[in-house]
C-alpha cells in the first residue's frame, strides 16, 4: 500500500511511547470483513494463523468475523483456546509425548506432520474421533519465492509425500493440511491447489476436510477475490470436502505500524541514523526475508549502492544493537531526520510482535490500539526490565 493511502498518513507518532507497535482497528476490521465475505461466499471456514499475529487484545473483534484460530505450537494452541474464540486447529512439526494430552485438550483439529508421528502418538489420544485429526501433506510443488520459506523444497521436513501414503493410512485420519505459500497472490495458489489435486486427489475420498493453509495476500487491494471464491466453490463441488483457510498476514495487512525515534545520526561514506527500533529485535523478517519496510515520508532506496550514499538526501537507518547487520533499510528523504525525530515504519503488524526479542537487553516496543475512524488511542501494553530478566536465569 502506498504510504499516502495508509491510515497512518494522519497518525501523530508523538502520541505513543517509542518504540511502539500501533494497530489500526479500522483497517483490521476492513480486512476481517473481506475475509468473512470470502468464507461465506466460498462456504469455507477462515481461521487466524496465530504464528503471524497473536494480539489477543483484539480477539473479540476477530471473533465477530473469523471461525477460530490456527496454532503452530503447544502454547499457541493454549492461547487460541484461552484468549480467542471459535475453533482451534494445531499443526506442530515436532511434538513431545508429554505435550500430546495437553495440546489435545485445546484443539478441535490436531494435525500431525508425518505418519510416524501419528502412529507414535495415536495411543496417547483420548478417544479422539478421526474427524478431529489431520495429516500434513507435501505436494512437492514450490511457489515460495524465498527458498528459506519453501515447505516443498527438496529435503523438506514438512508433510507427507503422496508416494508415501496409502488409503489404509487414512482410516483414522479426518483431514489433510497443505501450506506452501508465502505472502503471494491468487495465481500461485491456483497452481498449488491444482498440484495438490493431481497428487492427492485419489486420497480425498478417505477424508472429510482439507485445510488449504495461508500465505495468500487475500486482503491486498489487487487480489482477485471473486476468482478465489469461484475456485474454492468448484473445488468443494468436485471433492465434497469441508474447506478451511488460515490467513495470517492477510488478517492484519496494512493494519499496523512501528513508531521509532532517532537516537543519533552521523556520516561514514554516507548518512546514517541509529533508531530505538531494531530490525534484529523488532522486525526480524527485514533481515530473514529480506525486505525493506515502507517508511512514512520517505522513499525506499532499493539495492542501495555506494553511488546512493553520495546523495545528500539518502540515509541508512539501523537499530540500537551491537549487531553490524541490524540494518532496517536505506531511504531518500525530502528532509533528513534529526536526533529526536519520530518515524513510522508501515505494515508492521504481522511477524513482528510474535517474533520480537530482547537481544542486547533491547527494550520491547509498547503496543497500542488506534482507530483511524475516531482517532481513539490506547496504549495497552508496555514492557520493562522484568520482561528481559524474566527470560534469563
Amino acid at each position: 500500500m502506498a504510504e499516502g493511502t495508509s491510515a497512518f498518513a494522519a497518525f501523530d507518532p508523538g502520541r505513543v511511547p517509542s518504540p511502539c507497535y500501533v494497530i489500526d482497528l479500522a483497517t483490521l476490521e476492513d480486512n476481517l470483513r473481506l475475509l468473512r465475505r470470502i468464507g461465506d461466499a466460498a462456504e469455507a471456514k477462515v481461521l487466524l494463523a496465530l504464528k503471524a499475529f497473536s494480539c489477543f487484545a483484539v480477539a473479540d473483534l476477530i471473533a465477530e468475523y473469523l471461525d477460530g484460530t490456527a496454532a503452530s505450537g503447544l502454547w499457541e494452541a493454549r492461547l487460541g483456546r484461552e484468549r480467542f474464540e471459535g475453533e482451534v486447529h494445531a499443526y506442530v512439526p515436532g511434538l513431545k509425548p508429554d505435550e500430546v494430552a495437553e495440546i489435545e485438550s485445546y484443539t478441535d483439529h490436531l494435525i500431525f506432520n508425518s505418519l510416524s508421528q501419528w502412529q507414535r502418538f495415536a495411543p496417547l489420544l483420548s478417544e479422539r474421533p478421526a474427524s478431529a485429526t489431520g495429516l500434513r501433506i507435501n505436494p512437492r510443488h514450490s511457489e515460495a519465492e524465498i527458498p528459506l520459506y519453501d515447505p516443498c523444497a527438496a529435503w523438506s521436513r514438512l508433510g507427507v509425500l503422496a508416494e508415501s501414503l496409502t488409503p489404509e493410512d487414512l482410516k483414522q485420519i479426518g483431514g489433510l493440511h497443505v501450506h506452501a505459500l508465502c505472502d503471494q497472490g491468487y495465481a500461485p495458489f491456483d497452481r498449488l491447489l491444482a498440484a495438490t489435486e493431481e497428487r492427492f486427489g485419489p486420497f480425498f475420498g478417505e477424508v472429510e476436510w482439507i485445510n488449504l493453509g495461508g500465505g495468500q495476500l487475500l486482503t491486498a487491494p489487487d487480489y482477485p477475490v471473486e476468482s478465489l471464491i469461484e475456485r474454492l466453490r468448484a473445488f468443494k463441488e468436485r471433492w465434497g470436502l469441508e474447506v478451511y483457510l488460515e490467513p495470517g498476514t492477510a488478517v492484519v495487512l496494512n493494519a499496523g505500524a512501528l513508531v521509532a525515534e532517532v537516537l543519533d545520526t552521523g556520516w561514514n561514506e554516507g548518512q546514517f541514523a541509529v533508531m530505538d527500533a531494531s530490525a534484529t529485535c523488532h522486525m526480524p523478517d527485514v533481515i530473514e526475508a529480506p525486505y525493506t519496510p515502507d517508511l512514512r515520508g520517505a522513499e525506499v532506496v532499493s539495492g542501495a549502492t555506494a553511488q546512493a550514499a553520495t546523495d545528500p538526501q539518502v540515509m541508512r537507518l539501523g537499530g540500537p544493537t551491537c549487531l553490524a547487520g541490524d540494518m532496517i533499510g536505506t531511504y531518500r528523504f525530502e528532509t533528513l531526520p534529526q536526533t529526536g525525530d519520530r518515524l513510522i515504519f508501515l505494515d508492521q503488524a504481522y511477524y513482528t510482535m510474535v517474533k520480537s526479542t530482547t537481544f542486547n537487553g533491547t527494550q520491547l516496543p509498547a503496543i497500542a490500539l488506534w482507530d483511524s475512524r475516531t482517532d481513539d488511542l490506547r496504549v495497552i501494553r508496555a514492557f520493562g526490565y522484568e520482561t528481559f530478566e524474566g527470560r534469563l536465569a
